[in-house]
């Protein structure tokens, strides 16, 4: 009895304790230690010096796993992260998965795995294909393209080709770090300009006070889309003034806008990938919280507003639901959602009612048309006896 009563009071405490436990194993930095990767170096150099068996077997090839077992053939299973009330994912990897998807009208569903799983290569966002595992959103775009033979590019000059790469490296290898240097040094921010619910994200009982505690003194440090403040310092951007790398960001933004001039999209009439890219990045400043100061989004609404009209086209395009994603947090919106029992319940007997509605009309006008026989038939033999009365 006594062991009984201590399991149910330690209950919900030991599910909390495992939550926080496994949320810590989550945010584990994926790099080594130092002292680790020279210890694996060693072990490597050994296997090197030690000479080979002429009889050894070679080592069974591991069998490739998937998250997504019970799959569906050609169709994109994409693993990334959970959805805020403000944008799809603040995430711009993220983002431009799914617009691509969006896009070209590719079947996909999202594996809503509450950010507990990563790539072989420790990132998000991935994807599966029947059974297979595609990591790095610019590698996962390519795959994609070839095996479902979609190329946004493929109307574009050769001398247009090297302009979108231009861009997309300047976009994902610079712009992409003056968001993240502010977003790292700036976590209370992030949060109440995303409107982030860790407590949802994560898909745990904790209470936000304490998650959010562990975003901004480990998690925020290590999360993906935040690129992390060592990272950050890392790529050089993490050196400068915060004034310093608003300007850069500027710059960035007026080239963007410069280019797009008063064109639809960047190339023309339709999108390229291109738009996909710049969208999926700036749609992290634009569609910030109104109330959350930040400089970027200000200058874009002020000076370059082409970008914005820009934004507007695509999300209006590939996002109709952005608003129902948003209020929801629902990971599947574009998914047919399947029926209610009740509902369907309620669709047979209104079938039911109906069929039996028309069988009593039927059954009416039979009765009716056999009354009218009768009285014809009355008719007409009256009409005999008459003439041979006369």
């Amino acid at each position: 009895m006594t062991m009984a009563t201590e399991t149910e009071n330690n209950g919900p405490e030991s599910k909390e304790i495992k939550d926080v436990k496994e949320m810590k194993d989550a945010l584990k930095d994926e790099t080594p230690p130092d002292n680790k990767q020279e210890e694996a170096k060693k072990d490597e150099a050994k296997k090197d010096e030690q000479p080979a068996d002429a009889n050894a077997q070679p080592a069974p090839t591991k069998a490739i796993t998937v998250h997504k077992t019970n799959y569906e053939k050609d169709v994109v299973y994409l693993f990334q992260f959970s959805r805020t009330p403000l944008l799809p994912s603040a995430s711009p990897y993220c983002l431009k998965v799914e617009t691509w998807l969006r896009l070209n009208n590719i079947k996909y569903e999202n594996v809503d795995h509450k950010m507990k799983f990563r790539s072989k290569k420790g990132q998000l966002p991935f994807v599966e294909l029947n059974g297979e595992e595609i990591a790095d959103s610019t590698i996962i775009l390519r795959e994609l393209s070839q095996k479902f033979n979609k190329n946004l590019d493929a109307g574009l000059t050769p001398e247009q080709r090297s302009i979108s790469h231009a861009m997309i490296s300047m976009i994902e290898n610079h712009l992409v770090w003056v968001v993240a240097c502010w977003r790292t040094k700036n976590l209370d921010l992030v949060l109440k300009g995303y409107k982030l619910n860790l407590q949802h994200a994560l898909g745990t009982r904790i209470p936000n006070g304490i998650l959010n505690f562990f975003f901004k003194f480990t998690y925020g440090r290590k999360l993906d889309w935040l690129q992390g403040a060592r990272k950050v310092k890392a790529q050089g951007m993490g050196v400068h003034t915060p004034e310093e790398v608003a300007q850069f960001g500027y710059t960035d933004l007026k080239v963007l806008s410069d280019m797009l001039a008063d064109k639809p999209f960047f190339f023309g009439d339709e999108p390229t990938q291109l738009d996909v890219v710049a969208f999926a990045h700036l749609a992290q400043i634009l569609y910030i919280d109104k109330e959350t100061p930040y400089s970027l989004r200000d200058y874009m609404q002020e000076n370059c507003k082409n970008l914005v009209g820009h934004c507007s086209r695509v999300k209006e395009r590939c996002f109709p639901d952005w608003d129902e994603i948003c209020s929801t947090l629902d990971m599947n919106t574009h998914l047919p959602k399947p029926e209610k029992q009740e509902e369907k319940e309620g669709k047979e007997e209104n079938k039911e009612s109906k069929e039996s509605k028309e069988e009593k009309e039927g059954d009416k006008e039979k009765a009716d048309k056999e009354e009218k026989e009768v009285e014809k038939d009355k008719e007409d033999e009256n009409k005999e006896k008459e003439k041979e009365g006369k």
